[in-house]
């Protein structure tokens, strides 16, 4: 009794390991990956109830109730729908036996501990998830300068039919055109995946 308070006063009753790449197969995550759309797994931690399991497009998430249950929830988070922002890494004290790297995706907050031996690689994890956050912060600023610019463009045209001729023939062409920018303005600027990011900073 005193070894089980003891170990969750100190957070050692769900500590995650990092799992290594050629045991990818051997978790239940890996079969929710979309290896079919070329989604590959870049970084994963297992704990006795949870798995995070981190690919170029999304985190997914097997979530247990508790170690001693067997029924987990599957929840993924694809990032360009829910950015990634707040990555903070908390790193061991003298007595702990954990760190612990904390992030949100969209309006969901992670707080995951990882135990200290694996403080390097989790390291590489804080370094791509903070330059992810740092790009989608950057292409969100890009992508409303994109929709701030089209707006001008339209109230500078739609002025400019005032006289005799217009500069555009018809609503359908400026419609078209607006679309078609903006279309393209999302493609550029709302990224799916982040391998290339992984990839520089996770070390195999």
């Amino acid at each position: 009794m005193f070894g089980k308070i003891a170990a969750d006063a100190l957070g050692l009753s769900d500590i995650g390991s990092v799992i290594a790449p050629t045991d990818y197969n051997k978790v239940d995550a890996d079969d929710y990956v979309m290896h079919e759309d070329q989604e590959k797994i870049f970084f994963l931690i297992k704990s006795k109830s949870d798995e995070y399991c981190f690919t170029n497009k999304a985190l997914i998430h097997l979530d247990g109730t508790s170690a001693a249950s067997k029924k987990r929830t599957l929840r993924r988070y694809n990032y360009s729908a829910h950015p990634v922002s707040h990555v903070l890494l908390e790193t061991a004290g003298n007595i702990d036996m954990d760190v612990e790297i904390k992030f949100s995706l969209g309006s969901k907050d992670f707080s995951i501990d990882v135990h200290k031996k694996h403080l390097e690689q989790v390291k590489d994890l804080y370094k791509a998830l903070f330059r992810i956050s740092e790009l989608m912060l950057e292409n969100e600023v890009a992508l409303g300068h994109a929709r701030a610019s089209i707006e001008v463009a339209s109230t500078t045209l739609g002025r400019g039919q005032a006289g005799s001729t217009p500069l555009v023939e018809s609503f359908k062409e400026l419609n078209q055109a607006a679309f078609a920018w903006l279309v393209g303005a999302q493609q550029k600027y709302v990224v799916k995946d982040f391998g290339s990011v992984f990839e520089r900073y996770i070390k195999a």
